[in-house]
C-alpha cells in the first residue's frame, strides 16, 4: 500500500475512534495533574518548557537522521526502496519503525497540545496534518522520499507559521485560510518538481 494512503486511512480511522472513545467530548486538564500543568506554565531562562521539549525533539531528530545508521537507510529506503532492499536493507521492518517512530512524535506533540490548551478533545489536531505536509514540502522535503533535513522542515514550519499569522492578522476568514495553504501546497511541489527537472 503506498505510504501516504496508508497513513491517511490511519489518521481517518484514529480520529474516528478518538471520537468514540470520548464520545465527543471535551475533557478538562486537573489542577492536581501539576506534570501537564507544568508543562504549560514552567518557564525557564523566560521560555515556556514547552520550547525546550522541542528543541529537544528537534536535536534528537537531527543527530538520528545524520549521525547514525538508521538515518542513512532512511534516506536509502525513502529514495528508492528496491535499491535498498538489494543492499541488505530490511526495508519492511525499517519502515515499520519509522511508523512506530511517527507515532512516539504525534504522542509528544498531543500531550504539548493539551498541555498548551489544558483540554483534552478528539478534535484537537484536526488539519494539522495540511500544516505538516506544507512545511515540510516548503523546507525542501520530497513527497516521493530520499531528501529533506529536519532543519528545512523548521524553516518551513516557521515560513508557514508567519504566513498563517499574517493571514489571521489582515482578518482572512477560515475558509480563504484553507484555500490559500492549499494554494500554497500545489506551488510549492511544482516549484520541487520544476527544481528536479532542472538538475536532471
Amino acid at each position: 500500500m503506498v505510504p501516504f494512503i496508508a497513513t491517511l486511512a490511519m489518521m481517518v480511522a484514529g480520529r474516528g475512534l478518538a471520537q468514540r472513545m470520548s464520545n465527543q467530548r471535551t475533557q478538562l486538564v486537573q489542577p492536581d495533574n501539576s506534570l501537564i500543568v507544568d508543562l504549560s506554565t514552567t518557564r525557564v531562562l523566560g521560555l515556556p518548557l514547552l520550547v525546550y521539549v522541542f528543541a529537544l525533539v528537534v536535536l534528537i531528530g537531527w543527530l538520528v537522521l545524520n549521525r547514525t545508521t538508521f538515518g542513512r537507510r532512511t534516506y536509502a529506503v525513502g529514495g528508492n526502496p528496491e535499491a535498498a532492499r538489494l543492499a541488505g536493507i530490511d526495508v519492511r521492518k525499517h519502515t515499520l519503525m519509522l511508523y512506530a517512530l511517527s507515532g512516539l512524535c504525534c504522542g509528544i506533540a498531543a500531550v504539548l497540545i493539551m498541555a498548551r490548551t489544558t483540554t483534552g478533545s478528539s478534535t484537537h489536531g484536526d488539519l494539522y496534518e495540511l500544516d505538516a505536509i506544507a512545511a515540510v514540502i516548503i523546507g525542501g522535503t520530497l513527497l516521493s522520499g530520499g531528501r529533506g533535513t529536519i532543519i528545512g522542515s523548521i524553516l518551513g514550519l516557521l515560513i508557514f507559521t508567519v504566513i498563517t499569522n499574517l493571514f489571521i492578522l489582515n482578518g482572512l476568514n477560515t475558509a480563504d485560510q484553507l484555500v490559500a495553504k492549499g494554494a500554497i501546497i500545489v506551488v510549492a511541489v511544482l516549484l520541487q518538481r520544476r527544481s528536479l527537472r532542472s538538475h536532471t
